[in-house]
């Protein structure tokens, strides 16, 4: 009997410990995130005008995950190699996983879309297609393209095409059918055509009727247009239906040692149009003719995704979508608060931080208050050299007008540029060139690992040096819309850290050890699981243990069952994950001991926070990195400690208000329901809106007072304790 019993607990147990280390799919728990800014979109709550941006940003976020991340799943399983036989069959059950949640969604995204076009309507903005004009619109659309459009489509006909080896798989095509009268349906001929959008935009504005807005898609424009565009090919009529597709974006970098890096990436640039096309998503009342003329350009094989949809494709084009002047179908503008602490023109910026660690948060905070250290370090007579990493950068930047003024300046400028920053190689490889010209020593970073920490290194002559850790890329548009933290230290221990980070980029070879910062792919990983495992200790010793984290992925299967391991033993764990998060919180064996929540809202949460109880001293951390595999084992990132009692209140404040929001919290579960946070019902926390507000009404009161610093900072201390 003990034995039978003893063996049902071992079972019992088995299963449990199977439960709590089930890990989800990246991949599949990215479906799920995107599907949470589509309900963004849904909501009747959220201005009208924002929910068609949220639509934009649906569209746009799926069709990079197809070219990249379905095109990754695909290789592995055409990859020829009976070794990889588990991975091929993982990776073909992913694919089928996210095709089946892609119809599901595409239903959705149908649906939404429409209802948002009859809240625009009722509104006064009417969007119009071809059928719908009167004489005086139809008129307008004719002379528009006369004046606007002509030249910029040429049809190509399909009977010259054998596969769309040159056509850019970020335009929207439209697929023609031509006929005569009395032409029998096996001699209608076929064309298509790609939309000029960068010439006009997606959606043109029509003269105001009765009071009300109208605009008509690009489509529906050139639809109209038709017999000017084939004209003097004495057609009678013409049938017209959208599709696009998508290309496999990922690049296959020439291992040849006789090219640079620089080269490499070029050539890759060009490689990448070329492309196989993996998804194509066409009009669903296309005739099957001219469907069959479409998919056969494509070159597809059983792996790749085709699906029926409705009139119009690329919605990423709502992102730009006209307001007609109704600013008040959008949110309200938050203007960045520029502290006042770091904004006094008499008071050196470089002499602030070197009295105090300072930090800003952006987009609440304005970036310009970095813009600053760069530019007051490009004239300083006491900054000897400047290094920075740079992985994204603005169209037009600041912050390399800066570098440039530093080098100028008689200045030692180092950057550390990444190439492989995807989707902004090319715009990462015009910059350096640029810097380079301007006398910059410009280094892209180290082959095989991209460079994604967000640091910068200033040497002084006299007194200490400085450093500024980000969370964020330093780029002054993302710093409009992304929430991030740059904290800013003279901090000796912290500051000679990040200065051996640019020595291990330049010389990757040579032996290097960090005290105070975390590092991949050196030390990063083994830090964190010791931080982990010291709660679990902690626990089991009676002493204060938790886990605070806000961060953008948790995919990494050791930190994943790390969590559980914690869990099970429990430790509290409160995650707030805006992306792909692998865990299941259903387990019986983690005792209701981790939550996770998401929150989409006006801004996009970017920021890394790191908060452990560790037995009642509280340890902090920001930084650049993810819990992935990839920024844990393959890329240069940086975690560095807080250590200033304000920075850590106010990031505590930051995590604790995310956690308990119950306006735009939903609860990840690992199964993509995506339920509300409603929280403990004692009155309504959007945690963003909340923020701001706080930011605002601590930066009056320190300029209308007068009060010092750490005064200001003090009450904010007290303020996070209140709430």
């Amino acid at each position: 009997m003990y034995m039978r019993k003893q063996k049902n607990d071992m079972s019992k147990s088995r299963k449990n410990r199977q439960e709590a280390d089930r890990i989800l799919p990246r991949d599949v728990s990215w479906m799920y995130f995107n599907r949470r800014i589509l309900q963004e979109a849904g909501r009747k709550d959220i201005p009208l005008l924002e929910r068609l941006s949220f639509l934009g940003i649906y569209s746009n976020n799926l069709d990079e995950f197809f070219r990249v991340r379905v095109a990754s799943l695909n290789r592995i399983v055409e990859y020829e190699d009976k070794t990889a036989k588990e991975d091929k069959k993982d990776a073909l059950s992913i694919i089928k996983e996210i095709n089946k949640l892609n119809n599901i969604y595409s239903k959705e995204f149908e649906a939404v879309t429409s209802d948002v076009m009859e809240d625009l309507a009722a509104e006064g903005i009417c969007v119009v297609n071809d059928s719908q004009l009167d004489e005086d619109q139809v008129n307008f659309v004719l002379s528009y393209y006369r004046e606007n459009l002509y030249g910029w489509v040429l049809p190509v006909r399909f009977s010259a095409v054998r596969q769309f080896d040159m056509e850019n798989d970020e335009s929207i095509y439209l697929a023609v059918r031509m006929h005569k009268k009395n032409m029998p349906d096996d001699r209608y001929e076929y064309a298509f055509l790609d939309l000029p959008v960068s010439i006009c935009g997606r959606f043109v504005r029509l003269p105001d009727k009765d009071g009300k807005k109208y605009l008509m898609y690009l489509d529906d424009v050139i639809r109209c247009s038709l017999p000017l565009i084939f004209s003097g090919q004495n057609y009678d009529g013409f049938d017209a239906y959208s599709f696009k597709f998508t290309r496999d974006a990922e690049m296959e970098i020439d291992n040849d040692v006789h090219n640079g890096l620089l080269q490499k990436i070029s050539k890759g640039l060009k490689d990448r149009k070329k492309g196989s096309p993996l998804r194509v998503i066409y009009d669903e009342n296309m005739p099957p003719r001219l469907l069959k003329y479409v998919l056969g350009a494509m070159n597809l094989d059983k792996l790749d995704t085709v699906l029926a949809g409705g009139r119009y494709h690329n919605h990423k084009d709502f992102m730009g979508f006209p307001d007609c002047g109704r600013k008040d179908l959008k949110y309200p503008k938050w203007k960045p608060v520029l502290k006042s602490e770091l904004s006094d023109p008499e008071t050196s910026i470089l002499e602030l931080i070197k009295k105090e660690d300072r930090f800003i948060h952006v987009p609440y905070h304005s970036f310009d208050s970095y813009l600053r250290v760069l530019q007051e370090a490009a004239l300083s007579k006491d900054v000897t050299s400047i290094r920075i990493t740079l992985y994204r950068l603005a169209k037009e930047s600041k912050v390399v007008k800066a570098l440039i003024g530093a080098a100028r300046n008689g200045k030692k400028v180092i950057v550390v540029i990444e190439l492989m920053a995807r989707f902004d190689e090319a715009s990462n490889i015009n910059w350096s060139k640029r810097m380079q010209d301007a006398g910059i020593h410009v280094i892209f970073g180290v082959e095989g690992l991209k460079v994604h920490s967000k640091i910068t290194h200033i040497s002084m002559k006299n007194g200490r040096d400085i450093a500024c850790i980000s969370t964020g890329n330093f780029h002054e548009s993302n710093a409009k819309v992304y929430t991030d933290y740059i904290m800013m230290t003279a901090s000796k221990p912290i500051v000679k850290d990040v200065l051996s980070v640019f020595n291990f980029i330049e010389k990757p070879y040579a032996p290097v050890s960090f005290k105070e910062l975390l590092v991949s792919p050196n030390t990063m990983r083994n830090r964190f699981v010791h931080l982990i495992n010291d709660e679990i200790k902690n626990k089991n010793a009676g002493k204060p243990a938790y886990i605070k984290v806000k961060i953008n992925h948790i995919t990494d299967p050791l930190m994943v069952r790390k969590l559980y391991e914690a869990a099970e033993n429990g430790v509290k764990i409160d995650l707030l994950v805006r992306g792909n998060c692998s865990l299941y919180t259903d387990s019986p064996k983690l005792e209701g001991n981790m939550r996770v929540t998401a929150i989409i809202d006006r801004y996009l949460e970017h920021s890394r926070i790191f908060i452990f109880a560790a037995g009642g001293e509280e340890k902090t951390f920001i930084g650049s990195a993810d819990w992935m595999p990839r920024n844990l084992d393959n890329r240069v990132e940086v975690i560095a400690p807080v250590y200033d009692p304000k920075i850590k209140a106010d990031l505590k404040r930051v995590v604790e208000l995310g956690l308990n929001d119950n306006v735009q919290g939903r609860v990840v579960d690992g199964y993509g329901r995506n339920e509300f946070f409603r929280g403990d019902g004692n009155g309504r926390l959007r945690s963003q809106e909340f923020l701001y507000d706080c930011y605002l009404k601590e930066n009056e009161m320190f300029s209308s007072n007068g009060i010092s610093s750490a005064e200001a900072e003090e009450n904010k201390a007290g303020h996070v304790e209140n709430n």
